[in-house]
């Protein structure tokens, strides 16, 4: 069978995902000479790291990282990289699957240099996902500012199809007809990579998301705190703007709760330390209640957490938050019981921030091609399948621990491909 480019080559690996999980993969089995297909089902490769204003355990910028990598996959000629492409079928057996692909149409082509000029004079608009919808791009818009392809996209939801953005390309880039394309490999092996969705905060009934512009989540914290972020770094309450003056942080949102996710995600314990030296730069002086059942700060990040807990404006309650009621001024009120006095709290806050746990995103899309996922959605790997998971899509973990987990899922998916 053929890929979109030629003859599938003999023994390839299939990394299904394009985040840091997906990348390493992909870098580890083709810089031992393995053919890689790499896709990912969103305009651009990066995950959710490229969501993130600093990353552990050197809190860098995600550009750390992604620029290296981006730099090894344009560099490798052993990787073939494909944007909004998802898997349709898979059939065969450990050394010989074939999969079906699927690529949606971008609308724009290979030509875009990403001048703009596009944008400039398209009339319409969409909500910026990859803001979790606080602000808007147009129809046709670089999906980040890092984005690896660099090129335009064209929502196909949002566009009318007016023609505006043709008339302005100099470099005869968009192709408003540009059709699906259905194309096969064969692989010797397939890494799924694909990643984590952070738990829908309106399941959480008790918790008002939807309710007030007030109450946001760790990953719209991130994206507000960072600089081509939605308010360009400034931590401001979306729909109104304005400076919080009080932060509350609600742990386990979702996690460790028979009725959402039963297991600890990991990471929130974390993110919200990292995410209290945000506001710190900020607002130096602002209140922040951070409610908890437990606190996971493992190992040399004790002493993060311990420096934090020193800070006398920051205070950390042993209890779990049963209600957030917004309240007239735009605030929110934060009603919890304290696990050690027994006394009921009512705390007031400008900004409340739900530390929403990991949902595996492949769990439904996984089953239904047959790969194994344990009870909680995430996928296992099966060597003697030649099906290996990496990152996220294994368990809940912080980049470290994903980065480690995908070098490991590579030297199986090598080991695969040599039978």
């Amino acid at each position: 069978m053929t890929d979109a480019g030629g003859a599938s080559p003999m023994g390839a690996v299939l990394v299904v995902g394009g985040g840091i999980s997906g990348m390493t993969v992909a870098l580890e089995a083709a810089e031992v000479g393995k053919d890689v297909f790499l896709i990912e089902k969103n305009p651009y490769l990066g995950g959710r790291v490229a969501q993130l204003n600093q990353y552990f355990p050197k809190l860098c910028p995600p550009s750390c990282g992604m620029e290296i990598n981006f730099k090894r996959l344009k560099n490798n000629r052993k990787v073939r990289m494909y944007t909004m492409t998802q898997i349709k079928s898979v059939s065969g057996a450990a050394g010989n699957y074939e999969v079906t692909l699927e690529t949606s149409p971008r609308m724009v082509n290979n030509n875009c240099t990403a001048c703009n000029d596009c944008v400039a004079v398209c009339p319409e608009e969409r909500d910026n996902d990859f803001n979790f919808d606080m602000d808007k791009t147009k129809a046709i818009y670089k999906p980040h500012e890092m984005a690896m392809p660099m090129k335009y996209v064209i929502d196909p939801e949002a566009c009318t199809k007016c023609g505006k953005c043709v008339e302005a390309c100099k470099y005869q880039a968009i192709e408003l007809d540009m059709a699906p394309k259905t194309f096969t490999v064969n692989v010797a092996s397939i890494a799924w990579s694909t990643g984590w969705n952070p738990y829908d905060p309106t399941r959480m009934e008790n918790l008002k998301f939807n309710q007030s512009d007030a109450i946001i989540t760790n990953m719209m914290m991130e994206r507000l705190a960072a600089p081509a972020g939605p308010t360009k770094g400034k931590i401001l309450r979306p729909g109104d703007n304005k400076e919080p003056e009080s932060f509350g942080f609600v742990q386990c949102a979702g996690s460790r709760d028979e009725n959402h996710l039963e297991y600890c995600s990991y990471i929130c314990c974390m993110a919200t330390m990292k995410q209290i030296t945000y506001i710190r730069e900020r607002y130096p002086e602002a209140p922040i209640y951070v409610f908890y059942i437990d606190l996971r700060t493992p190992g040399k990040y004790e002493k993060f957490r311990a420096q934090l807990m020193d800070d006398p404006n920051n205070h950390f309650i042993k209890g779990k938050v049963a209600d957030i009621v917004p309240e007239a001024d735009g605030g929110v009120t934060m009603i919890a019981e304290n696990a050690v006095t027994g006394e009921k709290i009512e705390q007031k806050v400008d900004l409340a921030v739900l530390a929403t746990g990991m949902e595996p995103a492949a769990k439904s899309q996984a089953a239904a091609l047959g790969v194994q996922v344990d009870n909680n959605g995430f996928i296992v790997s099966d060597a003697d399948k030649a099906m290996l998971s990496a990152g996220c899509a294994r368990k809940a973990s912080d980049v470290v621990t994903a980065a480690q987990n995908s070098t490991a899922a590579a030297l199986k998916a090598i080991q695969a491909s040599r039978r």
